[in-house]
């Protein structure tokens, strides 16, 4: 349960080494989050992480887990339930691929899609059912401004989050009136490992941004989250942009 200061007292996060992911572990740490769990591919990086949340005096768990390995979710998943309530789920696992390789290699393609959307809406059902089995709970769907209109220079990744957020968003409906809560985040550009040396873009954010966003929403149990929060009037004025105009803008 959330203690009396509105930060979750467990956190399952889903991409364990995500950037984003734990930046936000660390937020909440700092706000009397107690017990994490880091689920992903079993590697140092991983295991660094952990070090790094107990360092922070929080008691941490890694879980072995594959968002491609959509047959084993169940099991893996339900394992961290089984141990006790989990507070907030924070789906944070994504790849972003590249536009120009996998234009050419459909299979290349498909892992992005399979990552990002079909990985996504496995696991996220999984924790859905089992935050409505607990009857609370907040599951956290990291999204994209790449999912709000197809554009020439990534819509492989950005079909895959447009997917997410619309699953993501009737999900939130459906699991409402059972006490559990459905967040959405819509980052732009993240400055991270995953988007290094490609070109800094107007409005782009940091991991710690998004993390303090995500505190914040958590908090208000917000249903959107646009970060930063000037994105969203200019998503709106893009969304409605002729298809002619639209494709003709350096984006």
């Amino acid at each position: 349960m959330k203690d009396a200061f509105g930060a979750p007292q467990s956190l399952l996060l889903l991409g364990g080494t995500s950037e984003i992911g734990l930046a936000t572990a660390r937020r909440l740490i700092g706000r009397r989050t107690r017990t994490v769990w880091l689920a992903g591919r079993l590697s140092p990086g991983l295991e660094a992480a952990a070090d790094e949340l107990r360092a922070l005096g929080a008691e941490t768990r890694v879980v072995p887990f594959d968002a491609l390995d959509t047959d084993s979710h169940e099991v893996v998943l339900g394992k961290v339930f089984a141990e006790g309530d989990v507070d907030a789920v924070l789906l944070a696992f994504g790849v972003l691929g590249d536009q120009a390789r996998d234009e050419q290699e459909p299979i290349a393609a498909v892992r992005v899609a399979r990552t990002n959307y079909a990985g996504a809406v496995s696991s996220a059902l999984v924790c859905g059912a089992a935050l409505q089995r607990q009857g609370h709970g907040s599951l956290v769907v990291l999204s994209s401004v790449a999912g709000e209109r197809g554009r020439r220079s990534n819509f492989i990744y950005g079909s895959s989050k447009a997917g997410l957020d619309v699953f993501a968003q009737g999900l939130g409906d459906a699991l409402r009136p059972t006490g559990v809560h459905v967040l959405v985040v819509r980052p732009g550009f993240v400055h991270t490992k995953m988007t290094a040396g490609r070109p800094d873009v107007p409005l782009s954010t940091t991991p710690d941004a998004v993390a303090a966003a995500i505190e914040s929403g958590l908090r208000r149990r917000a249903e959107v989250l646009w970060v930063p929060g000037t994105l969203r009037p200019v998503m709106m004025a893009l969304r409605h942009l002729p298809r002619a105009v639209f494709r003709r803008l350096a984006l």
